[in-house]
């Protein structure tokens, strides 16, 4: 059974950092991303990264920020986030997929984790 898991969530204030984990388990995926959604917001694409050569794409609005890595050994993704902003308060979704080429559309990914909880306090 695949299943991603989420952890690392959790509040902190305006120029903080926060890890975020991924674990997934049941097989390997050749892209894992994360995405996240703020209160009565649409899911945004965050970063994605792709298991060969570790190629990554970020969103805009997190480059400079976060880095995203993975862990091919034990099928873990992170997101290091720095410099955090109110405006990144949302939950955070680790996805995973094959074959995707367009990173920041939503349905290219097959899996999704259950979501972890990322507050940033002003």
């Amino acid at each position: 059974q695949v299943q991603l898991v989420e952890s690392g969530g959790g509040l902190v204030q305006t120029g903080g950092s926060l890890r975020l984990s991924c674990a997934a388990s049941g097989r390997t995926f050749s892209t894992m991303g994360w995405f996240r959604q703020a209160p009565g917001k649409e899911r945004e694409f965050v970063v994605a990264i792709w298991r060969s050569l570790g190629t990554t794409y970020y969103a805009d609005s997190v480059k400079g920020r976060f880095t995203i890595s993975r862990d091919n050994d034990k099928n873990m993704v992170y997101l290091q986030m720095n410099s955090l902003k109110p405006e990144d308060t949302a939950v955070y979704y680790c996805a995973a997929g094959d074959g995707v080429i367009i990173a920041a559309q939503s349905r290219r990914y097959t899996y999704w984790g259950q979501g972890t909880q990322v507050t940033v306090s002003s």
